[in-house]
């Protein structure tokens, strides 16, 4: 057999070639399969009646559709779900959100002005700019919404939503976060526009997470829902006017699809309202104590 000058006959090095392929075929399958193990990796957490995940179904402002098109058809499936409202809003559909109150649905606390970043004009105008924020202001319009929910609806919001999924108040060196204002004053604080779901054991109550559907079809958020399900994890949804605006707001027949999957036991889906959920997660891991 031929051999070049290094004295490695040309078999040998042939067979060397053809194993080195292999194993660098070998290592990039198995970086390519491991995003995809740990993703469906489930939690095993033990969620109520054989279900297989959470779902929260969220919905921010107060707005009228909520009152109008959300919330007979969250009942037409006995589904409730947690609305994130501003008081204001709530006096334009005082006696409808009184109403669901009284059936069973949620209602969070979503501040009284909305202050997101001043990037936004129509904060500007509002004159609400999270830069121009400090915590004692963050703190007082939390509590004042807080205290008028409570005299208009007679409960008092034990969840926030961060307006805009925004935590922070201040710019520059004189940034600071609310989260640990949140996590003081509620249970559970909602984030906005996040990626992912919630892990029960490893969730921060005071940011959890919220995918947005808002503009999206059944087809779109029953991929979230699988997802989650594969994962054994909480999903929250979040979203605004109802039926409204099919680009930025929820869309009615999406919505009745997502109830109509959900309520399928066949699914194994536990839907409920965000405290409901969290609490169920805090007796759970203290049983396990």
């Amino acid at each position: 057999m031929r051999t070049y000058r290094s004295g490695i006959k040309l078999g040998s090095l042939l067979a060397l070639l053809v194993w080195s392929t292999v194993s660098e075929s070998d290592a990039i399958e198995n970086r390519q399969s491991r995003p995809a193990q740990r993703h469906l990796d489930p939690s095993g957490f033990p969620w109520p009646n054989g279900a297989e995940m959470a779902l929260s179904l969220t919905f921010d402002d107060g707005r009228p559709t909520q009152v109008t098109h959300a919330i007979p058809l969250l009942d037409a499936f006995d589904v409730k779900a947690t609305f994130y409202s501003q008081p204001e809003n709530l006096r334009n559909e005082l006696a409808g959100w009184r109403r669901a109150v009284a059936v069973g649905h949620e209602i969070g606390n979503h501040t009284v002005g909305h202050p997101c970043t001043g990037n936004f004009a129509w904060v500007r105008y509002d004159g609400v700019v999270l830069e121009s924020y400090d915590l004692e202001r963050m703190r007082a319009e939390i509590v004042q919404a807080n205290d008028e929910i409570e005299e208009m609806l007679g409960v008092r919001p034990v969840s926030f939503a961060y307006p805009c999924g925004q935590t922070y108040v201040g710019r520059g060196r004189d940034t600071r976060s609310y989260v640990p204002l949140v996590a003081e004053l509620f249970q559970t604080g909602r984030r906005w526009l996040d990626e992912t779901s919630n892990a029960p054991d490893h969730f921060d109550t005071a940011q959890v997470m919220a995918m947005r559907m808002d503009g999206e079809d059944f087809a779109a958020v029953q991929r979230m829902v699988e997802r989650a399900r594969h994962s054994g994890n909480w999903l929250v949804l979040a979203g605004h006017g109802v039926g409204d605006n099919p680009r930025w707001g929820t869309q009615l027949d999406m919505l009745k699809d997502l109830l109509a999957y959900a309520q399928n036991p066949d699914n194994r889906v536990w839907i409920a309202p965000v405290t409901e959920v969290a609490t169920f997660i805090a007796d759970q891991q203290a049983a396990r104590k």
